[in-house]
C-alpha cells in the first residue's frame, strides 16, 4: 500500500504538477503540456473564496476560459472540475486537457496566373508549414497562412490574396482537416518611380540608387534592397516604398505594370558632433566632426574631423559625390596624421580619391593616393618618403546582423602599388586579404574564425610609407601583445615589415545581451617571409551587445610576454 501511494505521488509531481499564481487560493492541477499556458493567461483569485456563490462563479469562469485557452494549443476536448475544497478554503481544480489535435489532411487551392506555372505551384504547396501529422495550434495555423501568402507575393504576384481558409476539427478523432484558397492574381512588373517629399535634392539622387529597371519582373527583395539603400543616405531621415498596384496598367504578355511609390522625408542638411572614447590601442579619444549633406546644393557630402588620441592625432577633410547612373561615386580626401607607436614617430600628409560602387553585398573600388611621410624611429635612421599609389579593393559583407553578426562572413581583398617613375621613392606592389566567418553552434553559442595576410613585394622596405607595410599586435589582431608591437625591429623602434599574417578563433556564449568569450590568436609581421614568426596568445572576456555593436573587454596572455594584458574595443573585426 505504501509503495502504491508513493507511485501516485510521483505521478502527480511529474505529470500534473500544480500551477498557481503567487498568493493564490486556488490550485490548478494540469498536465505539463498546458501548465505554462495556464500560468501565463488564466488569472487565479488571490483571496479565499468563502461563499458558495463565489466558488460557483469562479468555476463557471474556469469552465469557460480554460477550454478556450487550451483550444488555441489544439486541445479541443478539455474539461475542468472541482476536485476538493481544503479545510483552509483552498479550491483544488483538476484540468483534463484531453488529446491534442493533429493535422489529418491539407488542401491548398491556387487560383490566378500561378496555375500556368505548375512547378512553382508545387513548390509553394511543399513549403506549407502545417503538414499532416503536426500538432494543430492556432498560432501555427495563422503563421502557416501568412508565410504561404508572403511566399507567393514575394515574386511576380504583388497583389496575391488569401481568398478563404477553413479548419475542420474532428474532436472525437483529434484530427483537423485544413483547406486554404489563394488567388495569385496577375503577374506584375516594375513601373516608373513616383518620388514625393524631395525639396533640396535632385531626383537623380533617388533614381540612381534603384536596384531594378522599369519593366523588370516584380521582386519584393529588390524593392526592400532599394529602400534600404536610400535609407542609408544621410540626406534622408525616412523612406517608405511600395508597389502601387491600384494604378497599374497593362504591359506585355498580359502582365500589369505598376509604378513604385517612394515617399521621402529629408534629414537636416548639416551636423556638428563631439565625441569622446577610449581603446587600449590608442588611449582616450577626443573628436569633433562636421558634416554637410548638401554642399553647394549638389547633394555632395562635405565632412571634416579633428581627433586627438594618446598616440595619434588626425585632421581630415573629405568630399563625397552621389553615384552616377552606373552606380559609381567619388570620394575626395585630404589629411594630416601624426603617430607615435612603439618608438616610431611619423607624420603623414595625404591626398586621395576613390571611385567605388556598392551592389548588394559587394563593394568594389579603385583609389589613387599620394602621401609624404616623415619617419623617425627611436635609435634608427630618419627618413622622408613619398608614394603615389593606385589601389584596387573588393569587399563582401554577407552577415545576418551588421552590428552583431552570428552567421555569415566578411571578406576583403586589396591590390595596389607605386612606381619610381611617377612621384614615388620606391617601386612596390602590395597585396592584402582578410576573411572572417561566424557559425551559429546553438541558439546561444557562436564560433568566429578570422584570418588575414599581407605581402609587399619590393627590393627593400626603405622608401615605402608605413601604411603600405605591416605591424600587428593589440585589439583585433593578436591580443596579449601591445598595439603594433610585432614587426621589424629597427634601433629601439618597431617599424613595418613587408610580410604579415594573423589568425583567430573565438567562441562566445550569450546570456541575452550579455556574453562571455574564449579565444586564441596567432600572428606576426616581419621584413621577409623566412623571418616571419607567428606569436600565439589566448584569453577570455565579457561581451555586451550595445547599440553600436558588441563591446569586448578581453584578458589575454601573449607568448613570451611577462604579464597578461587587457584589451577593450568593439568586437566586430571590420
Amino acid at each position: 500500500m505504501a509503495a502504491w501511494r508513493i507511485s501516485v505521488l510521483v505521478l502527480l509531481l511529474c505529470v500534473a504538477q500544480p500551477a498557481f499564481a503567487r498568493g493564490s487560493k486556488v490550485v490548478l492541477q494540469a498536465p505539463k503540456a498546458v501548465r505554462a499556458l495556464l500560468d501565463e493567461h488564466f488569472v487565479l483569485p488571490d483571496t479565499v473564496l468563502r461563499e458558495d456563490s463565489e466558488r460557483a462563479a469562479f468555476m463557471r469562469r474556469a469552465r469557460r476560459e480554460i477550454p478556450e485557452l487550451l483550444a488555441t494549443e489544439g486541445f479541443f476536448s478539455a474539461s475542468v472540475k472541482l476536485s476538493k475544497i481544503t479545510r483552509a478554503g483552498v479550491l483544488e481544480v483538476e484540468v483534463d486537457s484531453g488529446p491534442r489535435t493533429r493535422v489529418s489532411a491539407v488542401e491548398i487551392e491556387l487560383r490566378g496566373d500561378l496555375q500556368s506555372d505548375p512547378a512553382r505551384a508545387e513548390a509553394l504547396r511543399a513549403s506549407w508549414l502545417l503538414p499532416p501529422g503536426k500538432a494543430f495550434r492556432a498560432a501555427d495555423w495563422e503563421r502557416a497562412k501568412t508565410e504561404l501568402l508572403a511566399l507567393l507575393a514575394r515574386e511576380d504576384f504583388a497583389a496575391a490574396r488569401l481568398v478563404s481558409s477553413d479548419a475542420e476539427v474532428d474532436v472525437a478523432a483529434a484530427g483537423a482537416r485544413l483547406r486554404v484558397v489563394l488567388d495569385s492574381g496577375t503577374r506584375y512588373v516594375f513601373g516608373a518611380l513616383q518620388i514625393d517629399g524631395l525639396q533640396r535634392y535632385d531626383p537623380k539622387l533617388v533614381r540612381h540608387r534603384a536596384t531594378f529597371r522599369q519593366g523588370a519582373p516584380y521582386r519584393r527583395a529588390l524593392l526592400l534592397e532599394y529602400q534600404a539603400a536610400l535609407q542609408k543616405l544621410p540626406q534622408f531621415s525616412s523612406v517608405v516604398m511600395r508597389l502601387d498596384t491600384a494604378t497599374a496598367v497593362p504591359a506585355a504578355d498580359g502582365r500589369l505594370q505598376a509604378p513604385v511609390s517612394v515617399q521621402i522625408v529629408e534629414a537636416q542638411s548639416r551636423k556638428l558632433s563631439f565625441g569622446i572614447g577610449y581603446s587600449t590601442n590608442n588611449g582616450v579619444r577626443n573628436e569633433v566632426n562636421y558634416q554637410s549633406y548638401n554642399f553647394l546644393d549638389r547633394a555632395w557630402i562635405l565632412n571634416g574631423a579633428v581627433s586627438a588620441e594618446h598616440n595619434r592625432q588626425n585632421l581630415n577633410v573629405g568630399l563625397n559625390t552621389p553615384p552616377n547612373a552606373a552606380g559609381y561615386g567619388l570620394s575626395w580626401r585630404a589629411g594630416v596624421e601624426k603617430t607615435q607607436v612603439q618608438g616610431l614617430r611619423t607624420r603623414r600628409d595625404k591626398l586621395g580619391v576613390t571611385r567605388s560602387r556598392s551592389t548588394g553585398k559587394i563593394e568594389i573600388g579603385t583609389s589613387l593616393d599620394w602621401q609624404q611621410e616623415q619617419r623617425r624611429p627611436r635609435g634608427g635612421i630618419p627618413e622622408t618618403d613619398q608614394a603615389l599609389v593606385i589601389d584596387w579593393h573588393w569587399h563582401r559583407r554577407a552577415v545576418d546582423d551588421p552590428l552583431a553578426p552570428s552567421d555569415g562572413g566578411l571578406t576583403e581583398f586589396r591590390v595596389g602599388g607605386s612606381s619610381k617613375a611617377v612621384v614615388s621613392d620606391r617601386d612596390f606592389v602590395r597585396g592584402y586579404g582578410r576573411h572572417q566567418s561566424w557559425f551559429p553552434l546553438t541558439g546561444n553559442d557562436v564560433l568566429s574564425l578570422r584570418a588575414e595576410a599581407g605581402y609587399t613585394a619590393a627590393k627593400t622596405r626603405l622608401g615605402i610609407p608605413q601604411e603600405y607595410l605591416f605591424r600587428v599586435g593589440g585589439t583585433q589582431t593578436v591580443r596579449g601583445f601591445a598595439f603594433q608591437s610585432l614587426g621589424f625591429v629597427e634601433g629601439g623602434a618597431v617599424v613595418g615589415g613587408r610580410v604579415m599574417s594573423t589568425f583567430s578563433a573565438e567562441a562566445t556564449h550569450w546570456f541575452g545581451n550579455w556574453g562571455v568569450a574564449a579565444f586564441t590568436d596567432a600572428g606576426g609581421a616581419a621584413d621577409t617571409l623566412s623571418a616571419l614568426k607567428l606569436f600565439t596568445s589566448y584569453g577570455f572576456g565579457p561581451r555586451w551587445k550595445s547599440p553600436v555593436g558588441p563591446l569586448a573587454l578581453d584578458w589575454a596572455r601573449g607568448e613570451g610576454e611577462p604579464s597578461p594584458r587587457l584589451h577593450f574595443a568593439i568586437a566586430v573585426a571590420f
